[in-house]
């Protein structure tokens, strides 16, 4: 077994899986080498999410379960937006703890880990950065499709949320550092590459070609090899009708677009500091869907705001079926820590909440199951990501982000695709991220369901 080893578990969105490739990329640097568990492992890592309540309560409970490894002489580290929001409180919580770093001081990780090697019983990087985090070092945890932050931090400074307390300010990558990873990957034989920030459409690029999103979009969807460009999430305040049109006019950017309303209400959102009003979304929405190529609609919702009433609550009903989205996260409100709503009466009791919750889950489910309805009968093409064995089917996603599973003839076995993200045989031609016709026979709430076709 190699000398130092390590071991990194990621919670939260598609930011901290790639925070989680950098971070792994240059602790590999270093020397380190990944192993699968914390038994193994002489540091462990938990690069960490704290967007609501559950999520940052969640890594505490693993850090006690995880405390009698402790005693083993094991080191851990909390990395990410609970390390930002916590700081050095952590030690208080969870003493077993060596070391705490915010996502802005993943550059200096190199030298946190010296320190902890030379003896040093806890070691800290936190704090604001100035400029977006560059490495070299990124090992990517997947195979066909790539992760690539063009933007970091938050301006927006919303009434409920904490990332602009734990990721910092906006800060823009050059994009022509962007687009020569973008052009790496594509070499490399990755076929889908996701643009990613906080609020990605915020993207302002601070070397001389001054490209807004939709010209570094348009940018990205020309590199040879890539077959889709994907990005999230995106801000109604700066979401403009050229991101629609750089869409309609290229098939590599992908159909769909991940756009947050967090409430249908004008008074919520004014509550929220959101920075648009209820008919103001509708006219973007409404941009979108006059898009030569139909594109996908998907959104965040919070229910349970202070101060959300009846309704508040049947405006944002009513909006789910004015809008129709392919899909919706839905959340209920949590308080966090450093936000001006952290300041005010939650009182919205959680039954009511979690009765809010039910019904537009409910609602939402009904829309897509009857939209999905509508691919009956058609082809599609997915790019395939793993397979149900017990099921007999692949399991795929087309350029909307729908999954499909599908049935295909079965062939000699050859290596290389995961099921359920562990290796073992598949069907001859088939690699990670094949793409594949499907032709669709039935459809769910969450999926398609169809059978490969020449």
């Amino acid at each position: 077994m190699p000398a130092k080893t390590f071991y990194l578990e990621t919670f939260g969105c598609q930011m901290n899986v790639h925070d989680s490739e950098r971070v792994a990329g240059t602790l590999q640097a270093q020397g380190y080498a990944p192993v699968g568990n914390m038994q193994e492992a002489e540091l462990i890592l938990f690069n960490t999410c704290s967007i609501r309540d559950k999520a940052a309560h969640k890594v505490f409970e693993r850090l006690a379960s995880a405390k009698p490894l402790a005693r083993q002489g094991k080191k851990f580290g909390v990395l990410g937006c609970v390390a930002q929001q916590e700081g050095e409180a952590i030690y208080r919580r969870a003493p077993h703890v060596s070391l705490v770093a915010g996502s802005a001081s993943y550059a200096r990780l190199p030298e946190l880990l010296r320190d902890l090697e030379a003896g040093a019983g806890r070691v800290s990087g936190l704090g604001a950065a100035d400029e977006a985090f560059e490495t070299e070092l990124t090992r990517r945890g997947n195979p066909f499709r790539a992760y690539i932050t063009i933007i970091e931090g938050c301006d927006k400074h919303c009434a409920y949320c904490v990332v602009p307390y734990t990721r910092g300010q906006e800060r823009s990558r050059a994009s022509a550092a962007i687009l020569r990873e973008a052009a790496e990957l594509a070499g490399l034989g990755y076929t889908e590459v996701q643009l990613l920030g906080q609020n990605v459409n915020s993207y302002r690029d601070p070397a001389p070609a001054r490209l807004d999103f939709a010209g570094l979009l348009a940018a990205a969807g020309e590199i040879p090899g890539l077959r889709r460009v994907r990005y999230t999430t995106s801000h109604p305040r700066d979401f403009t009708p050229a991101i629609v049109t750089a869409m309609g006019r290229n098939p590599v950017l992908c159909d769909h677009v991940h756009l947050p309303v967090q409430s249908g209400s004008d008074a919520v959102l004014a509550r929220m500091r959101r920075g648009y009003t209820r008919a103001r979304y509708l006219e973007l929405i409404a941009a979108i869907r006059a898009c030569p190529r139909p594109l996908a609609v998907t959104t965040d919702i919070i229910v349970g705001f202070p101060g959300e009433t009846d309704r508040d609550f049947e405006q944002t009903a009513e909006l789910l079926g004015e809008v129709r989205y392919a899909g919706a996260f839905i959340f209920k409100y949590s308080p966090r820590p450093h936000t001006e709503a952290q300041t005010w009466a939650d009182d919205i009791a959680d039954e009511v909440k979690t009765q809010r919750l039910m019904i537009l889950q409910q609602r939402q489910q009904q829309i897509q199951m009857e939209d999905n309805q509508a691919w009956v009968g058609r082809e599609v093409e997915a790019m395939v990501e793993g397979r149900h064995p017990k099921l007999s089917q692949w399991t795929g996603r087309t350029s909307s982000n729908r999954v499909v599973n599908f049935s295909a003839p079965e062939a000699a076995p050859a290596p290389g695709l995961a099921i359920l993200g562990q290796p073992a045989p598949a069907p001859a031609g088939f690699t990670p991220g094949a793409y594949v016709r499907v032709r669709v026979e039935r459809a769910g709430a969450n999926s398609l369901v169809g059978h490969q076709v020449a």
